[in-house]
């Protein structure tokens, strides 16, 4: 008889909260990998696709029922000792989204990426992938502002490149590469001084799904 392959989700959860890049986390309580910190995850069931176990963990094991999160999978992690219990496949989703408040579940954490090295399982190099995926797409599609609130000021998206690519920005060029950009942004007429000083200009988010030309880390701005 063959033998069976359960198959779970796990999701790399990132939003840009007190100035950080960060993860929803939970720390695990008990063996294996007890006292270490843990994406959320469960097993698909047998009624469901990917996409549906994604938005049910999601809002059932993360604790965010009906949140404002982009979902997208990542990758499928299937190496035969990732987990001591069993064999396990894994298809791991990234979810994006603005500022998120605390989770609905006691047991659920928001932690900056940057201090999470010692996590159960594989999981560290499950979010290592999911964050080089963020900081990838943000070169060439206008995901960076899945981070920002439905309108928000040039300089509220430049700090989500600055805080997810990890590196400063210079204001002018940045200014001039998004609102060049196809499709990027579109002016609501509307201003705000939320950030202090003049009034800036409110953006939205705009139908391309391609930057061009591009927001490349390679170049100097």
């Amino acid at each position: 008889m063959v033998p069976r392959i359960p198959v779970s989700v796990d999701l790399v959860v990132l939003t840009v909260r007190c100035q950080a890049l960060s993860a929803l986390v939970w720390r695990r309580d008990r063996p294996p990998s007890e006292g270490r910190w843990a994406l959320s995850g469960g097993f698909i069931q047998l009624d469901e696709d990917l996409p549906a176990a994604a938005a049910r963990i999601l809002a059932e094991r993360a604790g965010l029922p009906g949140a404002p999160v982009h979902l997208e999978q990542l990758q499928t992690y299937g190496y035969p000792d990732r987990d001591p219990r069993q064999r396990v496949l894994s298809v791991a989703y990234l979810g994006l989204a603005p500022d998120l408040p605390a989770s609905t579940e006691a047991h659920m954490s928001w932690e900056p990426v940057s201090s999470l090295h010692d996590m159960a399982f594989d999981h560290r190099r499950i979010m290592v992938d999911g964050v080089e995926r963020a900081r990838s797409k943000l070169e060439y599609t206008p995901l960076g502002a899945a981070f920002c609130p439905p309108e928000f000021t040039v300089a509220e998206l430049r700090r989500v490149y600055e805080i997810v690519w990890d590196r400063p920005l210079d204001p002018r060029n940045f200014h001039r590469k998004v609102t060049r950009a196809e499709g990027f942004l579109v002016p609501t007429g509307r201003t705000t001084t939320r950030d202090g000083g003049r009034p800036a200009k409110l953006y939205r988010r705009g139908p391309a799904t391609l930057l061009h030309p591009p927001m490349l880390r390679s170049l100097k701005d």
